[in-house]
């Protein structure tokens, strides 16, 4: 209601308390539940090729896309108290056509708009990984799964890619290769002269494992659904301010289906648009899938400084 009185909100910088036992989600069952979503992935890796893409665009899309989905949750706080019961009119609309623009971007220039999405994606991963003021170990940290596909299959990132942008791609393009080597002599400085928490170490040296040993996409998707997507749930988890209403990860979960329903929806009203001219049904599915999070990332991204701006924190960033 309009004028009434709203608690106050936590200090800047507090974390919510530990929620009641049964009130979240059993740490040995989502535990399990993880470590059987990483075997299945790594053993789709042994599968021919398209079905071990559909394998790693599937969980990406079940398990990845949901964090973006509590994006609504984010904005609530920012433009409830302003907008009243129009807030979600004033999040949907600029985030929807923020996305538009990416996907008409890929068509109009593809190798312009995968040299944005992949710059945006270490900037944006870094920030998650390696937390606010540490400029360099966030380049090496979100620079790490997209270098290093670069860097190790060079020829299967490229037939990714050449079906995603829609163009010939018979090797990566030369920027794509000389960043990821810049990024190598970057990531070798950062360990010699900052000397990494071990927890950081072990988890790059597992990335750098993945990446080495399985297919690019599969590699991804560990990162995605096993790193990313659950390190923004917790943030927002512990942030008794950013989300309010999101104190729990079950409570995550129930609060990112809606939108992820409706993403889903989207994907499959914009199939029709990506099927003509496409090699094949896995074609498809992957150009969809990853010009749609190319889509979704820029308004995601954009509402996490506008958040950061309004709430400033010691955590890490909510990406």
């Amino acid at each position: 209601m309009a004028g009434a009185a709203r608690p106050l909100a936590p200090p800047l910088g507090a974390s919510r308390a530990l929620p009641a036992a049964g009130a979240r989600l059993p740490r040995s069952a989502g535990s399990l539940v993880a470590a059987l979503v990483g075997l299945g992935l790594i053993a789709s890796a042994l599968l021919p090729r398209d079905a071990s893409w559909l394998a790693a665009l599937a969980v990406v899309i079940v398990l990845g896309v949901p964090h973006g989905a509590l994006d609504g949750a984010v904005a609530a706080p920012l433009l409830r108290p302003r907008f009243g019961r129009l807030w979600f009119g004033v999040f949907a609309l600029p985030y929807l056509g923020l996305s538009a623009l990416v996907l008409v971007a890929w068509q109009v220039a593809p190798l312009a708009t995968l040299a944005g999405f992949l710059a945006l994606s270490v900037l944006h991963f870094g920030e998650e990984d390696a937390g606010p003021g540490r400029a360099t170990e966030a380049l090496v940290r979100g620079g790490l799964p997209i270098a290093l596909p670069a860097l190790l299959r060079p020829e299967e990132t490229a037939a990714i890619f050449a079906l995603v942008a829609r163009v010939p791609m018979p090797q990566l393009p030369v920027w794509w290769s000389a960043a990821a080597w810049l990024w190598l002599a970057l990531a070798a400085l950062w360990l010699t002269t900052h000397r990494p928490r071990r927890a950081v170490l072990a988890e790059c040296a597992g990335l750098a494992a993945a990446f080495w040993l399985l297919p690019p996409l599969t590699a991804f998707a560990l990162y995605f659904v096993g790193l990313h997507g659950p390190r923004h749930m917790r943030a927002l988890v512990r942030d008794p301010v950013r989300a309010p209403t999101i104190d729990t990860m079950g409570r995550a979960v129930r609060a990112a289906l809606p939108i992820f329903a409706l993403t889903l929806g989207l994907g499959a009203g914009l199939w029709p648009l990506y099927a003509p001219g496409s090699p094949g049904p896995t074609a498809t599915f992957l150009a969809l899938t990853l010009q749609m999070l190319s889509a979704l990332t820029l308004p995601h991204v954009v509402l996490d400084r506008i958040a950061s701006a309004r709430w400033p924190s010691d955590a890490n960033s909510c990406g």
